[in-house]
């Protein structure tokens, strides 16, 4: 397992190096042994395609880090909208340890697995919960609480806003990967939403080396959002 965590370690580094990012040697450690965690659970259960596991860094651990840089300043508190294995929130939580951060999926397998890596990288700035984020509980719980949602999940940006509304403050960001063509996706959100939207900024996800004109396709949707 250590060669393992060596091998991640050393592709982090590389994509760290390569986008001319500050590696903090800690939170190398703490990425590279969070992919170690993913691809042990997910013999048990299906967290990321099982012909993902070799691009596992670049594909799911360094893209969740990488898009800390797009995240505010300002932000203190955030929500991973249906975070699935662990993505984006646990490498943003990771990267960013000055955040404070909800991990939520309704996905009960899945959730205990989060549970369980966020105890083995003992991060005290996340909670885990078992919940649909729509539910009358969970929005009473977190009503009014995050002024940043983050996700990787494939819902549409309109039904992103619908979760979303409930739980932010009165000024707050949704930082969401996104692929293919999302001019749909914004006219649907914007018919309903635009009222909600002060700022929005679509980034290619380019990265050096084997990103550099984007092939994958990847976008970050960043919206400013006042209620």
């Amino acid at each position: 397992m250590i060669d393992v965590q060596n091998k991640y370690q050393k592709e982090l580094l590389n994509f760290y190096w390569e986008n001319e990012i500050n590696g903090d040697v800690m939170k190398i450690q703490q990425l590279s042994y969070f992919a170690e965690l993913v691809v042990e659970k997910n013999k048990q259960i299906n967290l990321i395609s099982r012909k993902d596991i070799d691009n596992i860094i670049e594909n799911h651990v360094f893209i969740s880090s990488f898009i800390a840089k797009y995240v505010p300043e300002k932000c203190k508190n955030f929500i991973d909208i249906g975070t699935g294995g662990g993505f984006p929130g646990i490498p943003l939580a990771i990267t960013r340890p000055e955040l404070r951060g909800v991990l939520v999926d309704s996905t009960g397998k899945k959730i205990d697995a989060v549970r369980e890596f966020v105890n083995k990288l003992k991060l005290s700035n996340v909670k885990v919960e078992n919940d649909r984020v729509e539910s009358q509980e969970f929005i009473a719980k977190y009503s009014d609480k995050f002024d940043l949602v983050v996700s990787r999940s494939s819902v549409p940006l309109i039904i992103l806003f619908r979760y979303s509304l409930p739980l932010i403050k009165e000024k707050a960001f949704i930082v969401c990967i996104k692929g293919g063509n999302l001019d749909d996706e914004f006219k649907k959100a914007g018919m309903k939403y635009k009222s909600y939207i002060k700022k929005s900024t679509v980034y290619d996800l380019s990265y050096k080396p084997s990103n550099v004109r984007n092939q994958k396709g990847k976008k970050l949707v960043l919206l400013e959002l006042h209620k």
